[in-house]
């Protein structure tokens, strides 16, 4: 996963999580305590702790959100703004999938925050350097997978390519051949439109498996 050392001047865009049903006990990886504006290690979270870094606005939305999410034994997943430490707010993707114990149970949910409040302009032309010709050739399956995005979880254009990108440098898939298989999976995918974010969030996470 991310859990990288790393010091409180750095900065992460994506972190990861875990979260078991039964006892309701969180994991988070460094890089999501950075985004809380926690030193890495020195704080356990808890349901009580992450809700109270909610904006007062969506604090009741995603209470009932991972209320669903437990009850329901699905992933919990959500678009909402968190007020670190320092009072500075942030606007934060939380894609995840099932988390499942050796038999194939489902008992918990594991996924990442994504910080999604920066244009972050360095980190976008970083990118474009290195995907410059396949963006050429794939501008239009890449512009497709963008919309899919800014569909389901509301963000801008920027956004979509920051989490596209993102999926890429994490799992070392190309980022046309990324684009490529999500919307092919989305377009395999017959879930009723109730369940479009919990499948859409499933194929975002492993549509890599499937690039081979």
């Amino acid at each position: 996963m991310l859990n990288r050392v790393i010091g409180m001047g750095t900065p992460q865009n994506a972190g990861s999580f875990r979260f078991w049903f039964a006892d309701q006990r969180w994991e988070w990886s460094d890089e999501v305590a950075l985004m809380h504006g926690y030193s890495p290690g020195t704080v356990r979270p808890t349901t009580e702790l992450l809700l109270s870094h909610k904006h007062p606005d969506d604090r009741e939305q995603v209470a009932t959100v991972l209320a669903k999410s437990i009850e329901t034994a699905e992933p919990f997943s959500s678009r909402h703004r968190i007020i670190d430490t320092r009072g500075t707010v942030h606007h934060m993707i939380v894609v995840a999938d099932r988390m499942t114990d050796e038999s194939g149970e489902v008992v918990g949910t594991a996924g990442y925050y994504i910080d999604v409040t920066e244009t972050l302009e360095e980190h976008r032309q970083e990118t474009l350097d290195d995907t410059l010709p396949e963006l050429y050739e794939a501008r239009a399956v890449i512009e497709q997978a963008k919309g899919a995005l800014m569909l389901v979880y509301g963000v801008s254009a920027e956004q979509a390519f920051r989490v596209l990108s993102w999926r890429s440098q994490e799992t070392n898939v190309k980022l046309r051949a990324l684009a490529a298989q999500l919307i092919a999976d989305m377009s395999a995918a017959t879930q009723a439109a109730v369940g479009l974010r919990t499948e859409f969030d499933h194929l975002l996470l492993t549509a890599h498996e499937r690039t081979q």
